[in-house]
């Protein structure tokens, strides 16, 4: 409700004052302005502001550093060119200058839009102790993501070429955001790549292309790319691994990462994607009608795999080390492959991993199983007869077998010329009284023809020693029984004593 209004309803000052939240003079005023009917108003003239005689020094010095200088630094300055005022209300100055420069001066940008089979975006990131390689399709979002050691050129350019291989195809251009391992040179802003990355991209059939330094417009999506792998794939997983070992000093495996993160792919790639509201896989699908054929073959990168043959222990040297291979392969020559603290070797005529090992400090061994068929069984170093008495004797069975190895064990020199008296036994008695004797013989550790003598003679009446059984348990009979205050010895007092 207005002044005039208020006042011609309520009919006096003091009541329009009220309804309108105001005093009676300025009802009072307004009113007889109205009646008068006078409506114009004084212009306002703006008040002047202390910092006025400095707004030009500042405003060219915004200009200068782009928005960027503090009022802190410009504040000796204003001083000195004759500002007086508070050091709140300059700070009050500057902050205006600089938005008003933001206005005139903002970078206004479009968002990007990704033609089918153009670009593979590529970029590295660090994170739990290891080195995450991040490639994404710029038109259908599909996304590569993989660990390792070190961001060297060799491993950047295998895992270009594994994401090439499980899209299916090759984009017209690889962007990069100034890699270092790629990077040869810079003239003019413009990025020189290596000659291994050029015949790596001529191989291929893509051209290289590098984002300008600080230029977000060329950046694309280059920018934070690997941001979301890091947040939902790899800190989980450093974090579930530092909660484990109950330290934050934890380096991720890089094995074990690059399994999860090959599941990750799976999920995220058959998953609706928000920005552009369909699923990577689908698209990707769609763009492989427009990106290149692959070569027939994976160029090689780095320095040649080295070879080694087989040898009869079916093993190979590597760094002084001995690794096992399957036995088929003796004798012919393999190729090694050292990936991420693993040696893999790889049959050269098929291209298959035969062997997987964790590397081995020279001078050591390592050894698998199921290289050779199972365990390594237990040396057998046994009896072995070769005359015709020991034939006979060890024909009786184990317990002699046993008899032999605890006579020499003992040094029984004489056992050569006993076991005609033991066999001779046998013939008196007979071979399985024998071999019972030879049996209790054994576990009274009683290795001589006598001892042998003795046992058949006592026959049937010699103990035989069992193992202990399982301790006795029984109840016993229990019996009333009664506090010991009972039978505590109380003195009589002076009315019991006179009673």
């Amino acid at each position: 409700m207005d002044i005039i209004s208020a006042y011609r309803e309520v009919g006096s000052y003091r009541g329009a004052a009220e309804l309108c939240g105001t005093t009676h003079k300025t009802v009072k005023r307004v009113v007889d302005r109205f009646e008068a009917g006078d409506d114009s108003r004084p212009e306002r003239v703006e008040r002047s502001r202390n910092y006025d005689a400095v707004t030009d020094l500042v405003d060219e010095r915004i200009k200068r550093s782009h928005g960027k200088i503090t009022a802190k630094r410009l504040l000796p300055v204003a001083r000195t060119a004759g500002y007086d005022g508070s050091d709140r209300n300059f700070r009050r100055l500057v902050a205006q200058l600089k938005a008003q420069w933001r206005r005139n001066n903002h970078r206004g940008r479009r968002p990007a839009v990704w033609a089918p089979g153009d670009y593979l975006v590529i970029d590295w990131a660090t994170v739990g102790g290891l080195h995450v390689f991040c490639a994404v399709l710029a038109f259908s979002r599909w996304r590569f993501v993989a660990f390792a050691t070190n961001e060297t050129a060799t491993t950047t350019l295998m895992f270009i070429a594994q994401a090439f291989e499980q899209i299916g195809g090759v984009p017209k251009r690889v962007l990069a955001d100034r890699m270092g391992c790629l990077k040869g040179g810079v003239v003019a802003n413009v990025v020189i790549p290596t000659p291994q990355y050029v015949r790596f991209a001529a191989h291929y059939g893509f051209a290289p292309d590098f984002c300008h330094a600080s230029d977000p417009e060329s950046k694309g999506i280059v920018e934070n790319l690997c941001g979301y792998a890091q947040s939902d794939l790899a800190v989980p997983m450093w974090t579930e691994a530092k909660v484990a070992a109950g330290r934050d000093d934890v380096v991720l495996d890089v094995h074990q990462t690059n399994i999860a993160a090959r599941e990750w792919c799976v999920e995220v790639n058959s998953r609706q994607h928000s920005e552009t509201l369909a699923i990577p896989n689908e698209r990707l699908n769609a763009e492989r009608d427009v990106l290149g054929q692959l070569p027939s073959l994976r160029m090689q990168v780095g320095p040649p795999p080295a070879t080694r043959k087989v040898d009869r222990l079916s093993c190979i040297r590597y760094a002084s080390a001995r690794y096992s291979v399957p036995t088929r392969l003796i004798g012919t020559t393999v190729t090694l492959v050292q990936d991420a603290g693993r040696l893999l070797i790889i049959e050269s005529g098929s291209a298959e991993v035969v062997a997987e090992h964790e590397l081995a400090a020279p001078g050591e061994a390592s050894v698998l199983d199921e290289h050779y068929g199972g365990p390594r069984p237990v040396p057998g170093r046994g009896p072995r007869p070769k005359t015709a008495v020991e034939k006979q004797f060890c024909a009786l069975g184990e317990p002699a077998e046993q008899f032999l190895i605890g006579a020499a064990a003992i040094g029984n020199t004489r056992l050569n010329s006993e076991l005609n008296t033991l066999l001779a036994l046998g013939a008196a008695y007979s071979d399985t009284q024998l071999l019972q004797a030879l049996t209790r013989a054994v576990a009274f550790k009683r290795f001589r023809a006598a001892d042998v003598r003795s046992i058949l003679a006592t026959g049937a009446a010699a103990p035989t020693p069992r193992p202990p059984g399982d301790a006795l348990i029984m109840d016993l009979p229990s019996a009333p029984t009664r506090s010991l205050d009972a039978y505590k010895h109380t003195p009589a007092t002076e009315s019991e004593a006179s009673s």
